[in-house]
């Protein structure tokens, strides 16, 4: 691993924090960029669905968008695991959302997968559920 994939990474990884920011106010342009599109991408959200595929995926993104929760989460106590050309970071999810206006706080523990792409850490894996 070098310093600068390690660097790469958590710069992908609060990418994706950022796009899901967006995604909470109806912009889902962020979340299209940081994820790979190829078929072997997963998702596993906190509500139990499991998605395969970037379509599956973004549909499910596209849905929660649609939403527009407001709020915001930020990743808190990540842990990376880099190697050649795939990565993986554990963490928290610290938050709130606002559904119909309710301020609902969100406590999750994540997993995130990545690889490399064509020189850029895309998200290949996302897994998040409740802290208990």
């Amino acid at each position: 691993m070098s310093g600068s994939d390690e660097a790469g990474v958590t710069a992908a990884v609060k990418g994706f924090y950022t796009a899901l920011n967006a995604m909470f106010v109806g912009d889902m342009a962020p979340m299209d960029a940081v994820w790979s599109h190829a078929d072997d991408v997963t998702y596993m959200g906190p509500f139990g669905d499991y998605r395969l595929g970037w379509a599956d995926v973004r549909a499910s993104w596209l849905e929660q968008t649609a939403m527009k929760l407001g709020g915001d989460v930020e990743p808190e106590d990540i842990r990376l695991n880099v190697g050649e050309g795939i990565a993986i970071a554990h963490n928290l999810e610290i938050g709130h959302v606002f559904p119909e206006g309710h301020d609902e706080p969100v406590h999750l523990r994540a997993t995130n997968m990545f690889r490399k792409e064509d020189g850029q850490w895309k998200m290949i894996g996302h897994h998040a559920d409740r802290l208990p």
